[in-house]
């Protein structure tokens, strides 16, 4: 009878436990990295979900902000690389099948500079400015209107905007550059000096405009409100001694035909028939993002009445998990039938009213 000792057993665990980590460590290193995880990301997420983790990541993990992580620059690394990779349609199927080797091996992996003309505000100047960048003329910013629709504020969108940008290019010859006025003395003869001003110039390599095209994206985020801006670090005009100015979007509302919005608060109107307003009813309001309002009544609804549903209004910008309050006001529709005589009757037994409880421009009669 063949016995295994509790010593055995044990060498026998190790030993799988060796073999498995070695499987794991192998397959990753085929596959290469996880660049879902590396995001945060489920490997079911949307396009949007991909785009905002990694502009979240990549402003947390930059190496000019966590200077003390060694390892920050190769973490910057990995989130550019997994973006590059997920937030391409054909890349990121091919990564499902195959993992990043294929990818590597199909010439699909260019390296190419994701955090370029990638969401505005996205500036990485952590630290304060330094003296030489305060001197630096500046082209001037462009200050432009964003519209977007209120469904866009309340679940949140990337919006791509194609802008034709001049940039300068080399081009031959020499040019006049960054002129300023100095003193210079001049010697008048006989003891006597005079000190005055004149220009003085640098001689600098000449350069041209030429008009690009430039695709920016836009991330407008749940609860964003009008005038809030966002901004694009050197997309605004040029300067030929300097730096271009910025692109400063400021977002402006589109009116809704149904909801008004007045802060984090939301407000409709709702036209309910005579026959509702009497004996209660039961209905669905569609909200921005698709979701039923279900609103339910078992007493008479006066014109003008407004009822309330906490939590239904926009979310917060500061904290997308509160939310405002949606506001329903109802208007009653009034019957455009005629009456007949038997019916006005039955109307009046009905609601046994009288002239006692008229109302005479709007005050009550004593």
């Amino acid at each position: 009878m063949f016995v295994v000792t509790s010593a055995r057993m044990a060498a026998i665990k190790l030993i799988w436990c060796l073999f498995i980590n070695l499987t794991v460590y192998v397959i990753l290193t085929v596959a290469g990295r996880d660049f879902y995880a590396i995001l945060g990301v489920p490997q079911t997420a949307s396009q949007h979900s991909i785009k905002k983790a990694f502009r979240k990541l990549a402003k947390e993990l930059h190496p000019d902000k966590n200077k003390e992580d060694p390892n920050a620059s190769q973490k910057f690394q990995d989130i550019g690389a997994a973006y590059e990779v997920l937030s391409d349609n054909e890349k990121r199927e091919m990564y499902d099948r195959c993992g990043e080797e294929c990818l590597k091996r199909d010439g699909m992996m260019n390296n190419a500079d994701p955090f370029a003309s990638f969401f505005g505000d996205f500036s990485f100047h952590f630290g304060g400015e330094s003296q030489h960048q305060h001197e630096t003329p500046k082209g001037s910013n462009i200050v432009m209107n964003l519209m977007v629709t209120l469904e866009e504020l309340y679940s949140g969108n990337f919006i791509e905007l194609t802008r034709n940008k001049p940039v300068t290019k080399a081009a031959k010859g020499t040019r006049k550059c960054n002129c300023r006025q100095e003193f210079v003395t001049r010697n008048l003869g006989n003891g006597r000096f005079q000190m005055m001003q004149q220009p003085v110039c640098s001689e600098c390599p000449n350069v041209k405009f030429v008009t690009e095209e430039r695709v920016l994206e836009v991330e407008v985020e749940a609860g964003m409100v009008d005038e809030q801006e966002v901004r694009f670090t050197a997309e605004g005009e040029p300067h030929i001694d300097g730096e271009p100015g910025d692109l400063i979007l400021k977002i402006r509302t589109q009116p809704h035909p149904v909801f008004e919005r007045i802060g984090d608060d939301l407000y409709t109107n709702v036209t309910i028939s005579m026959q509702d307003a009497l004996i209660g009813f039961k209905m669905d309001i569609e909200h921005l993002d698709g979701h039923k309002v279900t609103i339910q009544r078992d007493k008479v609804t006066k014109p003008g009445a407004r009822i309330r549903k906490k939590g239904e209004g926009m979310p917060n910008y500061d904290n997308n998990n509160l939310y405002g309050t949606l506001y329903i006001t109802f208007d009653v529709a009034f019957p455009e039938t005629e009456f007949t005589s038997t019916q006005k009757e039955e109307i009046q037994n009905l609601f046994q009213q009288d002239s006692v409880n008229r109302i005479y421009n709007g005050i009550q009669g004593n």
